[in-house]
């Protein structure tokens, strides 16, 4: 009599347990649609933080120095943007071991007319992995990382571009260059992410 009761027990349990293994695998398989839905739509880059500042040095076509008011020295990487490539310099030589692209130089000092001793407001919207603030820059109502790429000074950063800047910065490129500006002007334009890669030259993402 107490063995059937110990079957009937242990039936009871084997029962539970399948039961219980039943909806960790359904609650987990749940879990991944979910996430994976969430991971396919974009999500939208909103400011860290905000600050104002003065460039005090034009590194490149999408790269800044800044003082802030407090003297804090930030090096700024601008959003949504890429640039020409220009000479890069060995460190202890200073003779140039990896040429610019083409429009590189001019991509620099269309920056540096803008903004270059002047007062700025950036929106940091992320850093990378570099520590590089990267930021959104406001000289008045003027929106730079966008007038660089409507201007042809540098292409839309397709890779790093997300909402609400996406669709405004891809217009702006493509008004680029249905017109020729700058780097679409060229005939064998390269992409900077693509001559990095070719040279390998770290630092531009």
């Amino acid at each position: 009599m107490n063995f059937r009761y110990e079957r009937l027990d242990l039936s009871q349990r084997l029962l539970e347990m399948h039961s219980r293994i039943f909806l960790f695998r359904t609650f987990t398989l749940l879990f991944v649609i979910l996430f994976l839905a969430c991971a396919s739509i974009p999500t939208s880059k909103a400011a860290i933080r905000t600050v104002t500042g003065t460039v005090t040095k034009i590194v490149d076509g999408d790269t800044v120095h800044l003082t802030t008011p407090e003297q804090t020295k930030l090096k700024i990487r601008l959003y949504g943007i890429d640039a020409p490539e220009t000479d890069k310099s060995n460190n202890k030589t200073g003779q140039i071991n990896k040429p610019g692209q083409p429009y590189g130089e001019e991509s620099m000092n269309a920056l540096a007319n803008k903004i270059m001793g002047k007062k700025v407001k950036v929106d940091i919207l992320d850093i990378d992995k570099y520590r590089r603030m990267v930021c959104m820059i406001y000289l008045d109502d003027r929106n730079i990382n966008l007038e660089m790429i409507r201007d042809g000074y540098a292409e839309a950063f397709v890779e790093y571009l997300k909402p609400p800047y996406r669709e405004e910065f891809l217009a702006a490129e493509r008004e680029a260059q249905s017109a020729r500006k700058g780097i679409w002007s060229l005939p064998d334009y390269e992409r900077p992410r693509v001559y990095r890669k070719r040279l390998k030259i770290s630092g531009g993402e």
